[in-house]
Parts: structure tokens; sequence; C-alpha cells
């Protein structure tokens, strides 16, 4: 069994690339464009990232932005295990807090009878929103109670998956479906794969759980880098072997663009930078177009906080962006890069994942 998920689990790295590459995508939708627009694209960087060699492919989820669709990470997963054929799919993640467990073993073992042996299961322990969304999502204003309840509904959950609460539990007689339950059912035949888990984090409490459970960590370095080695250090130290890995295994999400010259490069990620400022400023919008982020007049405070979050988004020509990578990549330790690339528009970013394969020679299709 550990042998399996351990498999399921681990990525093969391609090319010169020092490391298996992913692809994180949080469906942005652009000035001009709507959402039918961005799942479009996801779809194409999703085929594209299956034929290049990537790894897997994750859906974050968020709620209440405009420039964000992924509202619905199952629904999207869905959708592009329909249009893939090998290319592991999951969540980047699930914000456990904001769902019943049972319902996420639901949508998550309809996901893997789906795309059987290709589907991950990342959980995050934040709301992928403000205070107000998320009370309407919980329909709870306790919300710092769903995220120290944190472990307990990872509990429950992954109880669900494997179909396993002890005798004299109260939901021992209910059945996460499709689900093992299947298997013990006169004539059943059950899939041997369930998704595996992951622990997700920008800090180091998801770390150290994860580690203490045995379980793959994926750190949000895209948008906490400052945390990233000692949270990847924490995760190593507390790591215990476990029926799913024997030895750690983290992954950081990195913000990286790359495009044919690297004045556009500075161009998209401004506007991507732009975006940040309106939503950390309590104005969430769609992504606007470079056009509209060179003209914008930043304020003092606001260029502080671009230059400050520009210095963590790997981005330029694809040497550029390769040896940003690479650079990243030794400094962390990273078992996996899982790239996210944040544009206005749907084709600069599939753009960025061909020029990246292309740099590090990734497998080309036939």
């Amino acid at each position: 069994m550990a042998a399996d998920a351990a498999e399921e689990i681990r990525g093969t790295a391609h090319g010169t690339a020092p490391v298996p590459l992913s692809v994180l995508d949080l469906v942005t939708v652009g000035a001009g464009r709507t959402a039918t627009d961005a799942l479009r694209t996801s779809v194409d960087i999703a085929r594209l990232a299956e034929s290049r060699g990537f790894h897997r492919y994750w859906v974050a989820e968020h709620h209440s932005m405009p420039g964000v669709a992924s509202s619905s990470p199952a629904v999207i997963l869905a959708h592009l295990a329909a249009h893939t054929e090998r290319i592991r799919l999951g969540s980047g993640g699930v914000m456990l807090p904001n769902h019943a467990p049972l319902v996420i073993a639901e949508q998550f073992g309809t996901l893997e009878a789906m795309a059987p042996g290709r589907v991950d299961l990342g959980l995050g322990r934040a709301p992928g929103t403000d205070g107000a969304t998320a009370a309407a999502l919980r329909r709870s204003d306790r919300l710092n109670e769903g995220a120290d309840d944190f472990p307990q509904q990872l509990a429950e959950l992954t109880r669900f998956l494997d179909d396993d609460f002890p005798d004299g539990h109260p939901y021992r007689r209910i059945h996460a479906v499709p689900g093992p339950v299947q298997a013990t059912s006169p004539g059943g035949v059950q899939s041997p794969h369930r998704p595996p888990i992951w622990l997700l984090g920008s800090s180091g409490f998801s770390a150290r759980l994860a580690g203490m459970l045995g379980l793959p960590f994926a750190f949000a370095h895209h948008f906490s880098a400052q945390n990233t080695v000692p949270a990847l250090d924490l995760y190593r130290e507390t790591f215990r072997p476990s029926e799913v890995l024997d030895a750690p295994y983290a992954l950081i999400g990195v913000s990286a663009l790359a495009t044919d010259d690297e004045k556009e490069a500075r161009r998209q990620v401004l506007a991507a930078a732009l975006n940040m400022v309106r939503l950390r400023t309590g104005r969430p919008g769609l992504v606007p177009t470079p056009q509209e982020a060179e003209a914008y007049d930043f304020s003092p405070m606001e260029r502080e906080f671009v230059d400050s979050w520009n210095a963590n988004v790997i981005h330029g020509t694809p040497d550029e962006v390769r040896a940003g990578l690479d650079d990243l990549q030794k400094r962390t330790g990273a078992d996996e890069l899982m790239l996210t690339a944040n544009a206005h528009g749907g084709d600069v970013r599939l753009r960025s994942y061909e020029l990246i394969a292309d740099a590090y020679g990734l497998p080309t299709p036939a």
C-alpha cells in the first residue's frame, strides 16, 4: 500500500528540470474576458502540460473574487478529466473548513471514479476568501473554530475516504459513495486507488501536521516566500514515516512567467501585481491589462508592495526563468515545483508554460 501511494505522489523529472514540474491554475479572468474564456484556457493549459511531461495540474479554491473563477475545484477537475488522459489532477487546494468532510469525500470519490489513479486531494485550512464570505459559506461566523478544528476534520475526512470508522462511532454506518463500501457489497468491485491527501500551507501549522502524519506537503511560496524555508525545515524535522510515505515529499507553489522578451514579462507581472494591490485593499476585480497597469498612478505604499510582490515572481525570458527556478529549488530543496502563471491573457499564460517546457527540454508531443 505504501509503495503504491508513494508512486502516485512522487513525480519524475523530465529533460533538464531538477525536479518534476507541475501547474497550479487559479483560472484567472482578465478584463474584457469571461469565465468561459478562462476555463477554456485551463483546458488548453492542461492539455499542453500533459503533452509536455508536467506531472500534475491543480486548481485552487477561491471565493468572491471576480478575477479568479475557481470557486468549485471539483467541478473544474471533472471538466479537465474529460479533456486529459494521463496527467494527475487535484485541488491546490480544497479549503476543508468551508465544507462537510463527507461532501469532500463524495466529490473526490466521484473524481477518482472518473479518472482512476490520477486524482490528488490537497487540503488547506484557510477560507480562501474574506471573513464575511467565509461566514456565508459555512453559515457560521465562528471562523477560528473551523481552522482550529482542522486536524479533527482531516481525521474525519480520512475515515470517510477509507470507510473505516470504528464500531460504535456515530458515522460507522455512513459511507462515502463512490468509495470502498462498494467493494463489500454483493458482487462489488472497487478501484484499488483512493486520492492521496496532501496538506497545504503558508506557515508552520500544516507543515508540522503533515510531518507528524507522514503526508506530502505543499507550501505556498508564491504568496508567503519568507516562510518557505522555515516551513519546509519544520516539515522535514517532524516527519514520521507512514503507510503513505517513508520519507518527506514537499512541493512549493511558484509564481513564474516566461515571455519571448524581458520587457513583456515586466509588463505582464505589473498587471498581475496591480490586481493583488486591489485585492489586498478590498477592491478585488478582474485582472487588468498591461496597458491599464502602465497608466495606473501607484502611491508610494502601493509601489512598495508591487516591488516586494514581484521580487518573488520569477519572470523574464525562458532562460532567466529557468535559472530562477533552478536557484529556488537549490535554496529550498523542494521535491517538486508547481508553477502558476498569473497574467491578463490566457494566451500569455499558455505561452509561458510552453516556453518553460522548451527551456528545460521537456518531451514534445509525438
